[in-house]
C-alpha cells in the first residue's frame, strides 16, 4: 500500500461529534470493494442523445415553472431545452416520459465536512440529489474521490476541495480529528497560504481563532496568490471588515449575532477573554468549552439586536459580493438537542456503530445545560432565523449548507432538511431552492452548474411532486442525473441498497485511529 494511501485512510479515522463519526480503517474500505463497484458501474450512461419529455421544468433561475418541456443531454451537457410539442428528435435519440414529474438542477450543498468510507459518502450524495459538493476541510481523500469521480470509476458529486483549517493557536480543533493548520503570526500565515494552494487546495478555510495580524496576512498573501480565503469570520475581526478584504462566504451566524448588537464591544471585549485549552486533547471536549463560554455572549447579543445596524451591515456584505452560508442544520442540532430525532429512514445509510454514537457525543456538547440556558438558547436559534430572513431580503446572497459532518446529519439528505428550514426562516420554496442552485453556484464560482439551460452541465434531479408547492417534495426525487448520467427509479433503488450493505459491512474504527494535526511553523 503506497504512502498516499495510508495517509488517505488514517485521515479518515474518528474526527468526534463536530467532524463526523463516520470514520473507517483500510480494512474497512477493502471489505466494501464489491459494492463500490457495482456503483460505479451502475452509473455509466448510454451512447448516443437522451431526452426527457413532457416535464416540467424549474430552471433555479427564478423563472416561473415551464410545463410540457423536453431537455434532452448530450456528452454530459444540456443541448436543447424547449417545449416538447415543438421539439423534433434526432434518430437514435433515447426517451424518457416524465409527465406528471419536476426537473430542477441537481442541488448544491456548499458546507460538508466528509469523512467515511468510499463505497458509502460519494454515492450517497449523488443519490439524494446532492450532485456538487463543497469540502470545508479537504483531505487527500477528497482529491482522490474527486479524480475517481472525474474518471467515471466512482458515483460521486462534483467536489470542491478547500484547505486544512488554518486556525489560531490554540485551536478549537484538537489533534484528534484530524490535520489543522495552527499560525502564530503574518510569516507563519503566508506560508500557510502558499502550502495549502501547492497541496491542490481549491480555496483556503480560516477559523475562528485566528488573529488580527495572520488573518489579514492570510487575506493579502490569498489575492497574491489568486486563491480564494472563507470560512468563519475570527473573533478578532469584525464581519465589514473581513468582507472588505473578499472573504468569500461567511459560515454559520456565531459572527452575525455579535455584528448586528450594540453590545458589540463589550462583546468583543469578553470574547478576547475566551481561552482554550492547548493541553486539551478532545475536540469534544475544547468545544464544549467555547460553547460554555460564547453562549452567554450570543444571549447579550441578542438582548441587544440593532436592526439598524444589521441593516447597514447587510448592505455591506451584498455590495462586497459576501455571501453567508447559515447551516441551519448544525445549530439546530447544537441548539436544540431535545427536538432531534430518535430515528430517521436515511440512517440506514451510515454504519450502525455510527448512528449509536450520536446520542452520547450530543450530550458530550450540550450537556450540563440548566433550563434557563436552554430556554437561552433556543430563543438564540429563533434570532437566527431571523437575521437569515433579513439577510435575504437585504439582499445579501445565501448559499444552502449543512455542515454535514455533524451527528444527525446523513449525506446529501440534511440538504433537504436545511431546504426546509431556510423557508420556516421566512424564504419561499423558490428562493430557497435558488440557495441550492444558481445562488450556491454562483457562491462556489461554478457558472456551469446550478440552473437548467442549454450548454449547462447534465446535473438534474427529477421530482414526482412539486417542490415550489411544498419544499419538502425535494426529498420526493424520481430520479437524478450525475454529469450526464441518468440513474432511473429501479437503478437508484439498487444502488441506494449497495450503498446499505457497504455501510453495514464497516466495521467501527481502531482504537486510536486518530492522525496527527500539523502546524503551518513545518510549512516552507
Amino acid at each position: 500500500m503506497s504512502e498516499a494511501t495510508v495517509g488517505a485512510h488514517r485521515g479518515m479515522a474518528r474526527r468526534g461529534f463536530l467532524a463526523g463519526a463516520a470514520a473507517v480503517t483500510g480494512t474497512a474500505l477493502t471489505s466494501t470493494a464489491a459494492a463500490g463497484t457495482a456503483l460505479a458501474a451502475g452509473t455509466r450512461a448510454g451512447n448516443g442523445p437522451l431526452a426527457f419529455t413532457h416535464v416540467t421544468v424549474i430552471d433555479g433561475s427564478g423563472a416561473p415553472p415551464a410545463p410540457g418541456m423536453t431537455v434532452v443531454i448530450e456528452c454530459g451537457r444540456i443541448t436543447g431545452l424547449a417545449p416538447s410539442g415543438r421539439t423534433r428528435l434526432r434518430p437514435g435519440t433515447r426517451t424518457v416520459d416524465l409527465t406528471g414529474k419536476y426537473l430542477i438542477p441537481g442541488l448544491i450543498e456548499a458546507h460538508t465536512h466528509s469523512d467515511g468510507p468510499e463505497t458509502v459518502i460519494p454515492a450517497l450524495y449523488a443519490l439524494a440529489g446532492v450532485t456538487t459538493v463543497r469540502e470545508m476541510r479537504g483531505q487527500q481523500v477528497h482529491h482522490a474521490w474527486r479524480e475517481k469521480i472525474r474518471s467515471g470509476a466512482l458515483l460521486g458529486p462534483r467536489w470542491v476541495v478547500g484547505s486544512p483549517i488554518v486556525d489560531g493557536a490554540p485551536s478549537l480543533w484538537a489533534a484528534d480529528v484530524g490535520p489543522t493548520i495552527e499560525v502564530r503570526d503574518a510569516a507563519e500565515a503566508r506560508r500557510a497560504v502558499r502550502h495549502v494552494k501547492r497541496e491542490g487546495a481549491d480555496f483556503v478555510k480560516v477559523y475562528s481563532r485566528l488573529s488580527r495580524e495572520a488573518y489579514f496576512a492570510i487575506a493579502d498573501e490569498a489575492r497574491r496568490q489568486g486563491i480564494p480565503h472563507l470560512g468563519h469570520c475570527p473573533d478578532t475581526v469584525r464581519i465589514a471588515e473581513a468582507s472588505a478584504t473578499g472573504h468569500r462566504t461567511i459560515e454559520h451566524l456565531h459572527a452575525l449575532l455579535l455584528a448586528t448588537s450594540r453590545h458589540e464591544k463589550e462583546i468583543r471585549r469578553r470574547l478576547a477573554a475566551v481561552r482554550i485549552d492547548p493541553r486539551d486533547p478532545s475536540s469534544l471536549s475544547r468545544y464544549h468549552n467555547w460553547f460554555q463560554q460564547v453562549h452567554p455572549l450570543e444571549w447579550r447579543a441578542v438582548q441587544g439586536y440593532d436592526r439598524d445596524r444589521a441593516d447597514a451591515l447587510f448592505r455591506s456584505l451584498a455590495a462586497d459580493g459576501t455571501a453567508v452560508v447559515p447551516t441551519l442544520s448544525v445549530h439546530r442540532t447544537l441548539e436544540l438537542p431535545d427536538d432531534v430525532p430518535s430515528r430517521a429512514e436515511e440512517w440506514k445509510y451510515l454504519p450502525a456503530w455510527q448512528v449509536e454514537s450520536w446520542p452520547d457525543q450530543l450530550a458530550a456538547l450540550t450537556g450540563g445545560r440548566t433550563p434557563e440556558q436552554d430556554r437561552r438558547i433556543r430563543q438564540i436559534f429563533a434570532h437566527r432565523l431571523r437575521l437569515v430572513r433579513e439577510l435575504h431580503g437585504a439582499g445579501v446572497r445565501l448559499a444552502a449548507g449543512t455542515d454535514t459532518g455533524t451527528g444527525y446529519l446523513v449525506p446529501g439528505f440534511a440538504l433537504h432538511d436545511e431546504l426546509a428550514l431556510l423557508v420556516a426562516a421566512g424564504l419561499t420554496p423558490a428562493e430557497a431552492l435558488r440557495t441550492a442552485t444558481r445562488d450556491a453556484a454562483r457562491t462556489l464560482g461554478l457558472p456551469a452548474v446550478g440552473t437548467v439551460a442549454r450548454g449547462q452541465a447534465a446535473d438534474l434531479l427529477v421530482l414526482d411532486a412539486d417542490p415550489l408547492r411544498d419544499i419538502r417534495n425535494t426529498r420526493r426525487i424520481h430520479g437524478v442525473v450525475v454529469d450526464g448520467r441518468w440513474i432511473p427509479p429501479q437503478e437508484r433503488r439498487r444502488l441506494l441498497a449497495a450503498v446499505e450493505e457497504a455501510a453495514a459491512q464497516t466495521p467501527p474504527p481502531q482504537e486510536g485511529a486518530t492522525m496527527t494535526g500539523c502546524g503551518c511553523g513545518g510549512h516552507p
